[in-house]
């Protein structure tokens, strides 16, 4: 057997390619995965390089997955680690991740190389070597720097050499007060850390250089002893050629790996200080991927790879030469995948390959193992065959389940992966969700899944809407993965697909939905602008999208959003931008975005000076001209025209206009309208008319005159495209039907012979059309007819060239008659003296002959119950009740009366015959108001009132109330007094009346119902002429000229009052305890005595303008605002101040804070609480 392998390797590694696809890919469905069997998988491990801190605990990750749930045990620097001996070492519970508690312990203890292992009946899988080690900052060695002494000119570098900490540390410079030393052109840190000098002038003189290092685990930062530079300037070095500092000599080496950053550095001396460049020897630098730093001195490359091995040439070049050096860079590259090996699953008796394919400078070695045991230690399985990167399984067995690593390694570095192969046997099973509806934009690709599961590997087949099968093919390609893709998806395509996987353990079926949309596609760019400042500009964004999607439209300016102004106003296709300013000017972008797709246009806004300029003078646009007629057919042509002049106001829109030459010659009608920008329409047209054309322009001045008419343009006749409008069946007369309708025009008639086909018949009965042509009628008249009967009828246009269209069935009615019923059974309930409710019965349908309108009732008052004489005065009244009704009221009646009533049905012919008269009564109400009221005879305490009783009593008068008061104007000013009378006094005379005064008198009647309204009279009684002589002028009288003299005293002294205390706003005392040697920082003010102690002058001596005790006063004579937001100053004009703890109040004050002090006892302002303090210091 292995000399057969040997013989033929290629031929059988080709056949056992060819079976690859058959091995499954692991279901990413959770759900599918809980019911299979599966070997381990490691999801989670800690790094390779796992440095810790020694101040927390140390955690390992190991998480694995797996059917049964893994077992898992570790391995340190090769060997078995118990974890269960060692109380610091915890495994959390269901998985392998250990915790380290290292609290009192030596970390160093635990320094290793860790190996985690997964377990369980179907295999071992193992993560990779960690190697855990302590973060470490030791401390900077002792040492004594020498001062340094240099001549101005010379180069110079300050070496840091850090102690080597893990990780290694970050390095700077500073001085003694913690700030960065500047670096620039001539002094750069290079990536050693060292600080180098081009050339060092007197202004680097410093003893405090100090190198820091920042040690980024432990988060400590440890700092070298102090450098001292001192420059002379004695002997200065003159000026020279660059040389390098670093690297040294003019070649040097640099390895780097791919993937990682390649940092190269020169730093030269020389004086000047030189410029560095850099290039590559033979090629170029990759762009995209390079920077500069460090002032050019430093290039950075990143993400490696093998093109960029070569030579670096630095340049370092003054004023008086270059130098050159050379860095040979290398690449190499520690394993990377080309192609891990993938998880298998296999029915049994299939073939499958896992390939460990991996690159690396050098080469990498690979090492195949199996449940974490060499393959060359592990037990032997005839099925199994290691190719070099290779492994091949055939014809696998159940139970041959298990965990393959791959582990590729050179010198710089190792990869491990694990792979497992399951052997199943599994239905199929479709994960796509059912039912899942795809959307797609026509002409764009579209995908519909099937993924599925099973074992051995389903065959997919796909149908259409169930029936048709799809084969690979244009326009289908059905993928190994089960998936359908249409290349260029079309509204045809749309429809329901099922895909079916099977394989020899069953069949599964699932359908998915596809929708193909019509695209979004902007039809109305907007368009470029130049708008004045000032005005405003409106960028137009017309679009065209598939109706069932939600569109939204999105302005952007120079690619972000709008401002946030009210100036800018979005609709729903356009944009408008206000009282445009210079900050407007840019691009501006509409955006329509839909669930699936988007367009969007562009356009600039420039915004330019709104320079003054002559009147302009607005006028009509002239007229179109060059009226020309093209693509015609039957029903249509194109008019195409040429603009006149706007007249500087622009054309809003064209007005077009035809002349029918045939059926009315010499009247123009409007045909249709355009947009002011276009300059050509498509025009719908009749047939049998001779078309002339005309175009008129509209601008906000008006119309222009009509362009000269176009060729004529004649369409041939055709049948009728319309039937009469306005189709009814009314019946004029008992026995008849009209039938009417509005007749075509001879435009609308399409050709000659106009005629029209009525047709009738009665409507749900069975019977035939009868029918009549007319012609030159609006109306026919059908005799003969049933009373009140609904008809079918139809109207219908011919010509000599056919019939109009099928004629739409309205429904007519023939003629009425008299109602041939009156109501019955006519009741009347009487609710209140004026409402009464009459019900009746109702006639039938048929006895009304016609379309019933209603019910009118008459009625009539007959006489009151005062009298059984009928009133000939009062006259019928009627009302109407629409529609079908059996019951009304009667409002407004008159109380205390006799009415009689009757009823007829009511058609649109006429009213029927009256129901049999119904009488009834009314009761008692409340009285009108009495007829009259006069005062007559009035005297000093006396007036005497006469009235008559009410027009209409309604019913028995049982008398009258009178209620009177003494009222002054409109205003009630005296008691209310209430009389009342028998039915029969009409006359009183009141006495005990106030003279010279008005009086107002209210009367009504009353019945056992209650008052009636009241009529009111108003009188004054005879005026006292003895009183009136004796009334005098107030302004003679001495309690008011007392009075008056008192106020104008009162007022003088509150003057007089004010006028001192504004004197005295400059004589504020203080206490002059004081001690005036004494600093005022410590000072306290004195308030023994409760005072603020005596007030002087702020003029008497130079000593009064010093704060008071307390207060701060800086040495200009100034007093200094305090920091609190909470000072009087605040709330006064100007000046500063502030309060001791205490609330008792300190500081200067001044009348405005721009015065000199000395100014503020001449303020004339008003006294104010700061003000009154103008002189306190």
């Amino acid at each position: 057997m292995d000399r057969k392998w040997k013989w033929v390797p290629g031929i059988m590694l080709l056949m056992l390619l060819s079976h690859m696809t058959s091995a499954l890919e692991v279901p990413l469905d959770p759900k599918v995965l809980e019911g299979l069997p599966q070997p381990p998988t490691i999801i989670l491990q800690s790094p390779k390089d796992y440095i810790f801190d020694p101040r927390e605990n140390i955690v390992i990750y190991c998480e694995a997955k797996g059917k049964p749930q893994p077992s898992f045990s570790w391995t340190r620097n090769g060997t078995h680690f118990d974890v269960e001996e060692d109380s610091k070492v915890l495994m959390k519970p269901g998985s392998g991740t250990l915790v380290i508690d290292i609290s009192g312990e030596k970390a160093e203890a635990y320094e290793g190389t860790y190996q985690c292992t997964a377990h369980n009946d179907h295999g071992t899988a193992v993560s990779n070597n960690i190697v855990i080690r302590q973060s470490r900052s030791p401390l900077w060695s002792k040492e004594r720097n020498e001062a340094i002494v240099v001549q101005m000119g010379v180069s110079l570098v300050l070496q840091c050499r850090p102690p080597a900490g893990l990780p290694p540390p970050v390095i700077f410079w500073m001085d003694n007060n913690f700030q960065k030393l500047p670096l620039d052109k001539r002094v750069s840190q290079a990536l050693n850390g060292d600080l180098y000098f081009s050339n060092v002038l007197p202004e680097d003189s410093r003893n405090d250089y100090i190198c820091y290092a920042r040690f980024p685990h432990t988060q400590t930062i440890q700092q070298k002893q102090p450098i001292s530079v001192t420059v002379l300037d004695n002997r200065p070095e003159g000026e020279r050629r660059p040389g390098f500092m670093l690297p040294f000599g003019a070649t040097s080496t640099k390895m780097v790996l791919k993937g990682e950053t390649l940092e190269l550095e020169c730093i030269a001396d020389g004086l000047p200080t030189p410029d560095i460049s850099w290039e590559k020897d033979g090629g170029e630098l990759p762009s995209g991927r390079i920077s500069f730093h460090n002032f050019q001195k430093k290039l950075k490359i990143s993400e490696v790879n093998e093109a960029d091995a070569g030579n670096y040439r630095c340049t370092a070049i003054n004023s008086l030469g270059d130098a050159h050096h050379i860095i040979k860079v290398t690449v190499k590259a520690a394993p990377f995948w080309v192609s891990a090996p993938r998880n298998l699953i296999l029915a049994p008796n299939e073939t499958g390959i896992l390939t460990c394919r991996v690159s690396g400078e050098p080469k990498p070695k690979i090492a195949w193992f199996v449940n974490g045991v060499a393959i060359e230690n592990a037990p032997e399985d005839h099925t199994r065959k290691v190719e070099d990167d290779t492994v091949i399984l055939s014809n696998v067995q159940s139970g041959s389940s298990a965990v393959y690593q791959c582990n590729a390694s050179n010198e710089f570095g190792y990869l491990l992966a694990n792979a497992f192969v399951s052997v199943l046997a599994e239905p199929p099973r479709v994960l796509t969700p059912p039912n899942q509806v795809y959307q797609v934009i026509t002409n764009s690709p579209a995908l519909l899944h099937c993924a599925s599961f099973g074992s051995p590997i389903p065959t997919i087949t796909w149908f259409k809407d169930s029936q048709t099968t799809i084969k690979n093919g244009d326009p289908y390609v059905i993928h190994e993965n089960g998936t359908l893709e249409i290349h260029v998806a079309q509204p045809i395509n749309s429809g329901k697909y099922t895909c079916i996987a099977t394989n020899h353990l069953g069949i599964k079926e699932n359908h998915v939905f596809l929708e193909v949309k019509e695209p979004t596609r902007i039809l109305k760019q907007p368009e470029y602008k130049v708008v004045q400042r000032g005005m405003s500009a409106v960028f137009e964004c017309k679009v065209k999208h598939d109706i069932s999607l939600s569109p939204t439209m999105t302005w952007l300016k120079d690619n972000g959003e709008l401002p946030d102004d009210e100036r800018f106003e979005v609709d729903t296709d356009s944009l408008t931008i206000k009282d445009v300013t210079d900050e407007d000017e840019g691009r501006y972008t509409c955006i329509m975005n839909t669930t699936l797709d988007q367009d969007s246009a562009s356009a600039m806004l420039t915004v330019v000076e709104a320079t003054p300029t002559p009147a302009i003078v607005y006028e009509r646009p002239g007229p179109p001209t060059d009226l020309e007629l093209t693509d015609q057919t039957e029903r249509s042509v194109r008019l195409t025209w040429t603009p006149g002049d706007e007249h500087n106001s622009p054309t809003q829109k064209f007005l077009i206009q035809y002349e029918d030459l045939l059926h009315q010659p010499g009247v123009w009608t409007n045909l249709t309208e355009v947009a002011g920008s276009s300059t050509t329409a498509q025009l719908d047209l009749s047939p049998y008319v001779y078309y002339s054309f005309r175009v008129l322009a509209l601008n906000h001045v008006g119309y222009s005159e009509p362009s000269q008419s176009s060729k004529q343009y004649r369409t041939n006749p055709a049948a009728p495209d319309v039937n009469p409008s306005d189709v009814k069946g009314v019946g004029l007369e008992p026995g008849n039907l009209v039938i009417s309708w509005t007749p075509l025009t001879g435009f609308q008639s399409n050709g000659p012979g106009l005629e029209y086909k009525v047709q009738w018949r009665r409507k749900d009965v069975e019977e035939n059309w009868s029918s009549a042509t007319v012609a030159n009628l609006s109306h026919f008249v059908v005799s003969g007819t049933p009373v009140f009967e609904p008809f079918e009828i139809t109207v219908q246009a011919l010509n000599n060239y056919g019939n109009g269209p099928d004629p739409e069935v309205k429904i007519g009615y023939s003629g009425e008659d008299m109602p041939l019923s009156a109501p019955e059974s006519v009741e009347v309930n009487v609710h209140n003296s004026t409402l009464a409710e009459v019900k009746w019965e109702r006639v039938s349908l048929s006895s009304v002959r016609g379309k019933l309108q209603g019910y009118k009732m008459y009625y009539r008052r007959q006489h009151g119950l005062h009298s059984t004489e009928e009133d000939p005065d009062q006259q019928e009244q009627v009302l109407t009740f629409s529609g079908n009704h059996s019951e009304g009221q009667l409002p407004d009646l008159q109380p205390y009366s006799v009415y009689s009533l009757f009823i007829r049905v009511l058609n649109n012919k006429g009213e029927g015959p009256p129901s049999p008269t119904k009488t009834f009564e009314t009761p008692e109400g409340v009285p009108g108001k009495p007829s009259f009221l006069e005062v007559t005879n009035p005297s000093l305490e006396s007036l005497t009132l006469e009235w008559g009783p009410p027009i209409n009593k309604n019913g028995h008068l049982a008398g009258y109330t009178l209620k009177y008061q003494q009222v002054n104007g409109t205003n009630e000013v005296g008691p209310i007094k209430v009389m009342t009378f028998l039915p029969n006094e009409t006359t009183i005379t009141i006495g005990n009346l106030n003279a010279s005064m008005l009086y107002k008198f209210d009367l009504s009647a009353m019945t056992i119902k209650g008052s009636g309204p009241i009529i009111t009279k108003e009188a004054f009684t005879a005026m006292d002429t003895t009183v009136a002589n004796r009334q005098v002028d107030i302004a003679t009288q001495g309690w008011f000229i007392g009075l008056m003299c008192a106020i104008a005293l009162l007022i003088l002294v509150l003057l007089i009052v004010c006028f001192i205390k504004r004197n005295k706003g400059g004589k504020y005392p203080v206490k002059e305890k004081e001690d005036a040697h004494q600093d005022p920082e410590i000072q306290p003010m004195k308030e023994d005595d409760g005072t603020f102690g005596e007030y002087r002058s702020m003029e008497s001596d130079t000593e009064d303008h010093k704060p008071l005790k307390g207060s701060r006063t800086p040495s200009n004579g100034t007093v200094r605002r305090d920091e609190s937001d909470d000072s009087l100053v605040d709330y006064g004009e100007g000046g500063d101040g502030q309060f001791n703890e205490d609330g008792s109040f300190i500081g200067q004050y001044s009348g405005k804070k721009e015065k000199d002090t000395h100014e503020g006892n001449e303020s004339s302002e008003a006294p104010s609480p700061v003000n009154a303090m103008n002189s306190f210091v």
